[in-house]
């Protein structure tokens, strides 16, 4: 079971086959929510950091589908990291949730998968002021 105040590691499922392995996200079996939007970064330049923003109300996957990089979490008093290199494990970010991505691989692709549809108006786009809105909840 998900606890949808911290962040967490999810293994998704995989079927090895000689053929290529499969892995998949169900909304009601894997996420605590409904998927609203899926979104990938990519082509990232080497050093390039990614995020530095939080969402009021969004929870969000991020799996690494190809190659590597970091997933930099903070909730306001603890600052959590997750490797991600395989595409059968994502990272469950609650909202509240300050983010960054950052040491990326060559070739590397991030999918997001998101419970919210695209609004400007979720972004905590200052660590200072994410940092007083945490302090009020």
């Amino acid at each position: 079971m998900i606890n949808h105040m911290q962040p967490s590691l999810i293994e998704l499922p995989k079927h090895l086959d000689l053929r290529g392995n499969l892995s998949f996200i169900e909304e009601d079996t894997h996420l605590p929510f409904k998927i609203k939007r899926v979104y990938w970064i990519y082509d990232v330049p080497g050093g390039e950091v990614r995020g530095g923003h939080a969402f009021k109300e969004t929870e969000e996957l991020i799996v690494a589908l190809s190659g590597s990089f970091d997933v930099i979490l903070h909730d306001g008093e603890k600052e959590y990291k997750f490797s991600l290199n395989r595409s059968y494990y994502g990272v469950f970010i609650p909202k509240m949730m300050w983010r960054g991505l950052e040491n990326f691989s060559t070739n590397s692709l991030a999918v997001i998968v998101s419970s919210t549809n695209y609004d400007a108006d979720d972004y905590i786009r200052n660590f200072d002021d994410f940092i007083k809105q945490k302090k009020l909840t």
